[in-house]
């Protein structure tokens, strides 16, 4: 028990008490925040690489809501650049670059935005009209983007921070599509079209399961400085209660008490009060005879 207590205080120190709290912790975040936030990137990367793939296996449809992101689209319509609208410093290449963004009205059917490429920084903002008559365009489905900065430029035509089909609404007036529409290379009044994402899942699986691991690892090498600690402590008590032994082995005996001379031992007392006792009164008295 007294072992027990001691070891008690030594892990209520503050030092392992904050030692402790930091490793729960962080093998809680490894296991519901990192590792779900690498593992989800990955499978989202993987589905938009499935996505991508089928999209140029199958041939352009025409457009109706509905269809998945990336799927390639054919439609005939009439750009609406009076509605043009700008996407600002969007990087292309890793580099900032400006989008051109315009209201597409199928003949027959809704009007759509259309990002018709980019120029970088150094040539933007100013693009070049679209045609003006009807045409017929191959795209690919997107889908709108949330949580953009809303702020919104003075100046003409307005520039935006992402392509938020809603926002857009507001912006031009018209009634929009959810989707939009990315064009590709080779079509009627593209800038510089957008480059694919590369399909490959990047190092988002590698980097969830580190997290895993990470997170397990963590606990255990708690658990090992523990036990360590325990060891270590019942060493140190190991080795004081062998230096006490050996100190009493070691001590020199106590000297022993000596004795008076003049003590009478248990002999000299049967002597003086036993068979003896008889005699001794007797020759007082015979003495005492004499004088008188």
């Amino acid at each position: 028990m007294p072992e027990k207590q001691s070891l008690v205080k030594v892990f209520l120190k503050p030092g392992w008490v904050i030692t402790v709290f930091i490793v729960i912790a962080f093998a809680y975040i490894a296991f519901t925040v990192l590792a779900p936030w690498q593992l989800g990137k990955n499978e989202a990367t993987t589905a938009r690489n499935e996505q991508i793939t089928a999209a140029f296996e199958h041939e352009p449809v025409p457009y109706t809501p509905g269809l998945e992101e990336w799927r390639r689209v054919e439609i005939t319509g009439t750009y609406q650049p009076e509605h043009e609208t700008i996407l600002r410093l969007r990087p292309v290449n890793s580099k900032p670059a400006y989008h051109s963004l315009i209201p597409f009205t199928i003949e027959n059917g809704p009007t759509i935005i259309l990002n018709r490429g980019y120029q970088t920084e150094a040539e933007g903002p100013s693009f070049a009209p679209p045609p003006s008559e009807p045409v017929t365009i191959t795209a690919h489905i997107r889908r709108t983007e949330t949580g953009v900065d809303p702020s919104i430029t003075a100046s003409l035509p307005p520039q935006v921070n992402g392509i938020d089909t809603k926002q857009l609404a507001d912006i031009t007036g018209l009634e929009l599509e959810d989707d939009y529409l990315q064009l590709v290379e080779g079509q009627p009044g593209v800038i510089q079209a957008l480059p694919l994402p590369q399909l490959e899942t990047g190092p988002y699986l590698s980097y969830g399961i580190q997290w895993i691991a990470f997170g397990i690892m963590a606990p255990l090498g708690l658990g090992y400085f523990i036990y360590a600690e325990i060891r270590e402590r019942r060493r140190e008590e190991q080795e004081n209660a062998t230096a006490a032994e050996a100190e009493r082995i070691d001590a020199p005996e106590p000297e022993p008490t000596p004795q008076r001379n003049d003590a009478p031992t248990t002999r000299r007392h049967h002597a003086r009060y036993g068979n003896d006792r008889v005699d001794h009164y007797r020759k007082i008295a015979e003495k005492n005879q004499e004088r008188f």
